[in-house]
């Protein structure tokens, strides 16, 4: 696979749609929706590139794409109603 350019979607067989954040010669750097960000080795990973790269690169952050756990949701709602009282 050849070195891809910052923002290029692609699509790979395990951890499926994903962002490319970062790619040289040894290594690219994917930021996937379900699972993170991931590393491979530009020589032998293997996904689709499904999309070319926009003009200004996407600004994604490492944890975009997940979900905060509703816990922490419910107890800052809790706590908002608290300070109201």
């Amino acid at each position: 696979m050849q070195v891809l350019e910052e923002g290029q979607a692609v699509r790979h067989d395990v951890y499926g749609m994903g962002v490319v954040t970062e790619s040289n010669s040894e290594r690219t750097s994917i930021d996937f929706d379900d699972h993170g960000l991931k590393k491979f080795v530009t020589s032998i990973w293997i996904a689709e590139l499904i999309g070319e790269a926009p003009e200004k690169p996407l600004k994604r952050s490492r944890r975009s794409g997940r979900r905060k756990k509703a816990g922490a949701a419910a107890a800052a709602a809790v706590a908002a109603a608290a300070a109201k009282a």
